[in-house]
């Protein structure tokens, strides 16, 4: 039973995680047009046009599938704590970067909407989806169990 598609011969892509990157494009995206559509009548922002429209997706969808390749590296701990304080930065600040880099393909010089903000939340949604294991949990604490040890002996050798 095949479920998912191999990427050069060495990842699967399982169509369960496309779908979900789709739904949740979807919505983030019917949201965040709804907010602009707001704006314009209340703040008299420029009208979001169907050009506009499918820069959001695009940014949107973007921000997701690299949130998701993140969290495929590192996922995120089971439980609340420092880690995932420094995970979210590590995701949030290039994700930042790279978000004025998609604004800048997109709109050229001129940032009528601010899509570098809405790669970088995307991608910050997008890096929720896979969750540490207890097994992993659990290896990982066997290892820095093992490396406190290590450190010991070191110590006491000394």
């Amino acid at each position: 039973m095949n479920t998912g598609t191999a990427i050069g011969g060495r990842y699967k892509v399982n169509s369960a995680i496309i779908l979900w990157i789709v739904r949740r494009a979807l919505g983030i995206s019917f949201f965040v047009d709804l907010f602009y559509l707001v704006g314009h009548y209340i703040w008299d922002w420029p009208f979001p046009t169907p050009l506009i429209l499918l820069q959001i997706i695009i940014t949107v969808t973007l921000g997701l599938i690299i949130g998701a390749i993140f969290s495929k590296i590192w996922p995120i701990p089971r439980q609340k704590g420092f880690e995932r304080v420094i995970r979210t930065l590590l995701i949030s600040i290039p994700a930042v970067g790279l978000g004025f880099g998609v604004n800048f393909i997109l709109q050229g010089m001129v940032f009528t909407h601010a899509l570098w903000m809405i790669f970088a939340v995307s991608a910050w949604l997008g890096s929720g989806i896979f969750m540490r294991t207890e097994e992993q949990e659990r290896e990982e604490q066997e290892r820095r169990a093992a490396e406190k040890a290590a450190r010991e002996a070191r110590r006491n050798k000394k």
